[in-house]
């Protein structure tokens, strides 16, 4: 297919995105091309805008790893596709398949994957290629926009619940309540955990009261290890979704002896840096672990759970030409759920 195309684009880390017309790009051998529909705003694409993390992105970049879309052309050797069939990109655009990490079900942490939205042109675009091998197949029926945020933050909490192998009946904090942290509520109620949700946003812990956390605490108002510890005997897990710091920290002397706490959320530059006691963690026999996206049998599982309703994102459709203020209100945490843009 050849013609042009609207995308969002930065030129250079720490400047405003810019709207551009460009060509639309063409499948090589292997790649499907996809008419986007949809693609949720990640925090860590305003991360990767602003230069936060290094390596840096390929620049110049086109962001987006939450995008949902039909299939617009096949590229050669690609089969088990067809033209408008309904998909899914997440931030794994590809891995090798056949190092030992692959092998082992850990594809998440293959040297040599690429990253949509980072290494590889992204979703902020009425068109982008995609890893035939890496994209989420989806029902015709599909809302798009509510899958669009499940591809990064749903099956990244839902692969990070997981890790922290918390059963069903045992207690899970969870630390943020943002556009990952709401989810992540949805999917350990899902999985039967019971939820402590910790935040600084008594609006955000609302919402998380309302998807079905049991306990919640404002960590601005009162000492959330403090609390957790006094009114339930700490949570068997944790998972933080949040980029402040003291919130690593914090999860950490929330967990009861034997827990498990999980690592998801990003901050960027200096604020990459914790301090923790090594003797907690040596004495009570604490796990720390990091949880980096999801393999494709997390994103199908992850999807499965959202298709069936039992996780919902709270979304909000936006424009392209909307981005930068997106951006801009993220930086503050001011959003309250997900923001989708709307590329119909």
């Amino acid at each position: 297919m050849e013609g042009k195309m609207k995308a969002a684009i930065v030129r250079k880390t720490g400047t405003p995105l810019k709207i551009e017309t460009l060509p639309i790009p063409q499948p090589k051998a292997g790649e499907i091309l996809i008419k986007v529909a949809a693609c949720g705003i990640c925090h860590s694409d305003v991360h990767a805008v602003d230069g936060d993390w290094n390596p840096g992105p390929n620049l110049p970049l086109i962001p987006g790893h939450e995008v949902a879309g039909h299939v617009a052309a096949v590229g050669a050797g690609v089969k088990g596709f067809r033209l408008g069939d309904a998909v899914g990109v997440p931030w794994m655009y590809s891995a090798c398949g056949h190092c030992e990490f692959c092998q082992a079900g850990m594809e998440t942490i293959c040297k040599a994957a690429e990253a949509t939205g980072y290494s590889k042109p992204g979703g902020y675009a009425e068109y982008m290629v995609a890893d035939a091998a890496f994209v989420a197949r989806l029902p015709k029926k599909a809302d798009l926009y509510q899958i669009a945020p499940i591809l990064c933050a749903g099956v990244t909490t839902y692969r990070g619940l997981k890790r922290t192998k918390v059963r069903p009946g045992q207690w899970m904090a969870v630390v943020g309540i943002g556009g990952l942290g709401h989810i992540a509520v949805q999917y350990a109620v899902a999985m039967g955990m019971r939820v402590a949700a910790v935040d600084v946003d008594d609006e955000k812990l609302k919402l998380a009261k309302k998807l079905g956390a049991e306990f919640t605490v404002n960590a601005k108002k009162a000492d959330p290890v403090a609390e957790i510890q006094a009114k339930l005997s700490g949570t068997h897990g944790a998972v933080v979704t949040a980029v402040a710091t003291q919130a690593f920290e914090q999860a950490i002397g929330m967990l009861r002896p034997a827990g498990t706490v999980a690592y998801i959320g990003l901050p960027g530059g200096k604020a990459d840096q914790i301090r923790t006691s090594i003797s907690a963690i040596t004495n009570w026999e604490l796990t720390v672990t990091g949880s980096n996206v999801g393999t494709r049998l997390d994103l199908n599982e992850a999807v499965d759970f959202a298709l069936r309703g039992a996780v919902k994102a709270k979304i909000q459709k936006v424009r392209i030409g909307q981005v930068n203020s997106v951006f801009n209100a993220m930086r503050r945490g001011k959003i309250v759920g997900r923001m989708v843009l709307d590329m119909a």
